[in-house]
């Protein structure tokens, strides 16, 4: 697979996650996905997203920065969201945030298979103060 190929599929997942499209997840994540170093699995996987968006109803996956160097991707995404109560240990209690978060990936037969992820909890912190 090329960059620019592998930056398109990664957009289309990013496309799938803005739109709530859970059915067609696996389109873009490998059954055994493995999330800063746990095997969770695509239905493990799902429910992360989920519960995600049930703690924040109105996300949207902003790409802000996104290298791609087959079979890999690395990508900053930023958020501007109105959490509901908790917030990765926060009580955020419905006051707009904005955050980033700073993920890799790697891909396996055209679905991702491991994630990396790191979120920028002080981002959050500092507006709560």
């Amino acid at each position: 697979m090329t960059r620019a190929e592998l930056s398109d599929l990664y957009r289309g997942y990013i496309q799938c996650l803005n739109s709530h499209d859970w059915p067609n997840l696996g389109a873009f994540v490998h059954e055994d996905v493995h999330y800063n170093g746990k095997r969770i699995g695509l239905s493990g996987y799902r429910s992360m997203l989920e519960d995600d968006f049930a703690a924040i109803p109105d996300p949207y996956f902003d790409v802000e920065l996104l290298v791609s160097e087959p079979p890999r991707i690395a990508s900053r995404l930023r958020f501007d969201c109105t959490p509901r109560g908790m917030l990765f240990g926060l009580a955020v209690n419905g006051r707009k945030v904005q955050f980033a978060e700073n993920v890799f990936y790697e891909f396996v037969d055209g679905r991702i298979e491991t994630v990396w992820s790191i979120i920028d909890k002080a981002a959050i912190e500092s507006q709560l103060e």
